[in-house]
């Protein structure tokens, strides 16, 4: 819908990493997971991996019943929506059930290595330079991985870890498409629109 989604699209097509910038709105989660749908529905990548820092803006996980999975999985809810709606509800309940969809929280990723698989690192603003270090070294073969974040609505007192991520991007001259969405990419609505360019007219 706008000259930046499909840089975004051309993006995918070609890289093995990809960091999506950018406001509310403008289909940076939204393109993420269908991607991944149709790339698992392909049997292109074997699984599809979800996560995202714990760092609510307002309840603790902490409050939520269940293991650590079931915690955390409120909170991917904006991309497990997306990939079930693109693979209908009964492929994607038989994908979860066989680990072909599998959310890991960030306490249990330590150890781990992502092989032949999507995975999508979603808010990740909000993660600190020592997490997302953690999260790229997991990375293994045939992996494609997505790094959507809001560098302007970030949680954290400390720095950013997608920050230091695009600085080293930049600065070693990383193979690695940053795609930047601005205000006028926003495609979720005219309310949506209006209020995001509200907020940042007042520097919220």
């Amino acid at each position: 819908m706008t000259p930046h989604q499909s840089d975004y699209l051309d993006a995918l097509r070609v890289a093995e990493q990809i960091i999506v910038l950018g406001p509310a709105g403008t289909g940076k989660t939204y393109i993420a997971g269908t991607h991944a749908a149709d790339r698992l529905r392909k049997r292109e990548v074997r699984k599809i991996i979800i996560t995202r820092p714990n760092v609510p803006a307002g309840r603790s996980l902490g409050f939520f019943p269940g293991t650590l999975e079931e915690k955390i999985a409120p909170w991917v809810v904006p991309l497990t929506e997306t990939i079930k709606e693109r693979m209908g509800a009964g492929a994607f309940d038989v994908a979860v059930k066989n680990g072909d969809i599998e959310i890991v929280p960030f306490e249990v990723m330590r150890g781990r290595t992502f092989d032949n698989a999507i995975v999508i690192l979603d808010e990740a603003q909000n993660t600190t330079p020592a997490e997302i270090k953690m999260f790229l070294t997991r990375i293994g073969d045939g992996t494609q991985v997505i790094i959507n974040g809001d560098v302007s609505q970030t949680d954290l007192r400390e720095t950013s870890g997608l920050r230091t991520v695009i600085h080293l991007t930049k600065s070693n001259s990383l193979p690695i498409p940053i795609i930047e969405f601005e205000l006028d990419d926003i495609v979720r609505s005219g309310i949506c629109g209006m209020w995001v360019r509200a907020f940042e007219g007042a520097g919220i």
